[in-house]
């Protein structure tokens, strides 16, 4: 036997080391339970600080750029606190709805400022790229769909499906710079969908230009009568619970000759990972992937191309949406929020700075972005 071997066979005995899927049951329960201690601690770190702990946002990061090397790189077995994060579940999109209520279909006007609404750029809520030099949000915003345009080989005539186009951004944009592009957005998110509606009927913005159909649905039951040329989708799938069936379901909606295009967090442990506080506050069923988990699901779909995006691009994002939504104050304390404004202000101020501190963490190589290019298996 080798001595990587031996190395592999050993960490199949010893709690939070190495991957879970490999774990001996014994070794594994010990982790499920660390896991649970570490999930209890930062969910009291949570609560605390939503009640009105005041932590100092300078301390708040030394911690998380103190612990989270730690788990990455050492302790992986500790990211997952949920028996579900580690495995498929049986829907497509899981608490589709709560989702809409806890995270997108807040006050528009907030969104607005926190992620920018520009007269190409609408709110997009994934990574800019900044490692192109974007001096600001707007420009990292354009430059990471830029980068998608060159990646999914888009060419003026395609038709595109853009699966959970959020408010229209994506499509806009490279309508912008395709005149003959179509493309059909699918959405769940009401407000989301309304804001759409406005601009299909603002003379200014591309999606009025007849080149665009809206689909407010849900991808569980959603079925198109085309196919078409480009499927996209943008941060989605840490929504969804089930790669295999999903991609069989875009795969029927793709010509034969189509090309998918997926971007996603992942993470590049042995493992998917979760939170405990974003399950509970912001992303319900939320999970990150790990970085093989897309190319591991070939079946209906292929991956042809892989890319890992940096996570310092989606930490300089997060910090410009806290030094957004800190500058509004004085204007969106005033919206309806169906709860208390301290309470969440506090929720998504620790929101921004926890997931912002995260990907900053180990220079940015554990936790990022992947991008798969698919076509037909």
């Amino acid at each position: 036997m080798t001595s990587t071997n031996a190395f592999s066979n050993l960490q199949k005995h010893i709690p939070v080391v190495g991957d879970m899927s490999s774990k001996s049951p014994v070794a594994y329960r010990a982790t499920r339970f660390a896991a649970g201690i570490v999930n209890t601690a930062q969910m009291t770190l949570a609560e605390a600080y939503i009640n009105g702990l005041e932590i100092p946002d300078s301390v708040f990061r030394a911690a998380f750029h103190t612990s989270m090397p730690i788990l990455f790189k050492h302790l992986p077995g500790l990211l997952a606190p949920y028996e579900w994060v580690l495995n498929e579940s049986d829907h497509l999109a899981e608490s589709s709805r709560e989702l809409m209520e806890v995270q997108y279909d807040r006050p528009q006007a907030m969104l607005n400022r926190m992620l920018g609404d520009w007269q190409v750029i609408y709110p997009k809520y994934s990574t800019g790229f900044w490692q192109n030099g974007a001096v600001d949000l707007e420009e990292s915003q354009m430059h990471m769909i830029d980068q998608v345009i060159e990646r999914l080989e888009i060419v003026d005539g395609d038709t595109i499906l853009d699966f959970g186009c959020g408010w229209g951004c994506v499509p806009n944009y490279i309508m912008s710079k395709f005149p003959n592009v179509r493309f059909t957005g699918l959405n769940l998110s009401h407000e989301q969908c309304e804001y759409m509606r406005r601009k299909m009927q603002d003379p200014e913005s591309y999606l009025s230009s007849g080149r665009f159909t809206l689909v407010e649905g849900d991808l569980n039951e959603v079925q198109f009568a085309e196919k078409f040329d480009k499927i996209l989708s943008i941060g989605v799938f840490c929504h969804v619970g089930n790669l295999t069936n999903s991609f069989q379901k875009l795969a029927s909606f793709l010509k034969s000759n189509g090309k998918v295009f997926i971007h996603i967090i992942t993470a590049r442990i042995p493992n998917n990972m979760s939170s405990g506080f974003t399950h509970k506050y912001i992303f319900p069923h939320g999970r990150y992937w790990n970085h093989d988990a897309v190319p591991s699901h070939d079946r209906d779909l292929k991956t042809v191309q892989r890319w890992y995006m940096n996570g310092i691009n989606y930490h300089k994002t997060l910090t410009a949406w806290l030094e957004r939504f800190d500058e509004s104050q004085e204007f969106v304390k005033t919206l309806d929020y169906g709860m208390d404004y301290a309470k969440f202000r506090r929720i998504w101020r620790f929101y921004l700075l926890m997931l912002g501190t995260i990907f900053a963490t180990c220079d940015g190589e554990y936790n990022g972005n992947g991008q798969y290019l698919m076509t037909h298996a």
